[in-house]
């Protein structure tokens, strides 16, 4: 038995999600798990950096202990709440926040929210820096989910996991592993909803199931080159964010832009599903997107021979994956085991990851 923590502030800045886990050779079990949500004017901070053309090492290093704040806070209260010493835990995974993220060649991919600070408040050997080891293999970095989809979804046949954050991300349960960002998730329409709108998100896609597609936007959008680009790839907020998509005041009511953004997720998840893994029957969905019903009933239309459903069907829990990934991925580094899949981020091999920061 090894108690850990995963902490997780993903490409949407809504919050700092962590997780307590007991984890095995065998099995990843969840215990508790928590999000502490970030300021409306905090989010707004981080979605700012992650485009802004110049940032001062001033901005970047407030930037970094904050997230670290923000995890230790997470850590403590999850820890108070189920009455656990900081003793009893072996360690906490910590992703961080992203605020870079440039694909291969060349990439680089940089998380902010500084281990050291964690470790010394929570009194608990923090493993963090996941991407940057793969990406010096000659990986993407990204994504690193699908490892943990497959330890945790082993006896799902043609079966696949998509993770909808501000990114959505799909992992391929086939014979070889393969996974890869589809492109933006959550992120246009949380932006647009956020900018426009004055509200936090399109509530189970209900204003966005009363408009209609705008022909020209999607064909538009559809074209953009990351689409047809071959796995392994990632991306991130730097390409899909609202002011490279949408030309400024665009005439259109708010409910058809919003049915178009929805579209746009949805068809690119569905054709990278045919495409990549035709034989798919099962598709397992996970992260804050399965709480847009409508979303996900697009993606269910567009992919009729697909069952798609909640990751809860097969046993995980859809709101805690990626934490509950990152508490995995420090198990393994602290037990001298690889993280990544090389088949999926197209690194030379498998590597272990991150860097440990002890108590």
């Amino acid at each position: 038995m090894s108690l850990c923590v995963g902490l997780m502030s993903g490409t949407s800045a809504d919050g700092m999600d962590a997780c307590l886990v007991d984890i095995t050779e065998q099995q990843v079990t969840l215990i508790d798990a928590l999000c502490i949500e970030y300021p409306r004017e905090v989010s707004e901070f981080f979605k700012a950096i992650a485009v802004a053309d110049n940032l001062s090492a001033e901005l970047v290093m407030d930037a970094d202990r904050l997230i670290a704040q923000y995890g230790v806070q997470a850590v403590v209260t999850l820890l108070n709440n189920n009455q656990i010493d900081a003793s009893e835990v072996e360690l906490i995974g910590s992703h961080g926040h992203t605020l870079r993220h440039r694909p291969q060649p060349d990439g680089f991919s940089w998380q902010i929210g500084d281990p050291s600070w964690i470790a010394e408040h929570t009194g608990i050997t923090c493993v963090a820096d996941f991407r940057r080891r793969d990406i010096a293999a000659g990986g993407e970095g990204a994504p690193l989910v699908p490892a943990f989809h497959q330890h945790v979804f082993a006896d799902r046949e043609h079966s696949a996991v998509l993770n909808i954050g501000g990114v959505a991300n799909l992992t391929l349960l086939n014979d070889t592993l393969t996974g890869f960002d589809t492109g933006p998730g959550n992120a246009l329409i949380d932006e647009y909803c956020q900018r426009i709108l004055g509200q936090t998100c399109d509530s189970n896609g209900s204003l966005a199931a009363t408009g209609v597609i705008i022909p020209e936007l999607l064909e538009q959008w559809l074209a953009h080159p990351y689409f047809a680009e071959e796995p392994p790839k990632s991306t991130g907020r730097e390409t899909f964010h609202l002011d490279a998509f949408l030309p400024a005041q665009y005439s259109a009511t708010d409910a058809d832009i919003l049915r178009t953004l929805t579209e746009l997720t949805a068809a690119t998840v569905s054709t990278a599903l045919s495409k990549w893994s035709p034989a798919t029957r099962e598709l397992l969905v996970c992260g804050g997107g399965l709480k847009n019903t409508f979303l996900i009933e697009r993606i269910a239309a567009l992919s009729p021979e697909v069952k798609v459903q909640s990751s809860a069907e097969a046993g995980a829990d859809p709101d805690w994956m990626e934490a509950m990934a990152f508490a995995w991925l420090g198990w393994r580094t602290m037990k001298g085991l690889s993280g990544n899949a090389s088949t999926v981020t197209g690194a030379q091999g498998e590597r272990i990851l991150g860097g440990i920061f002890p108590a």
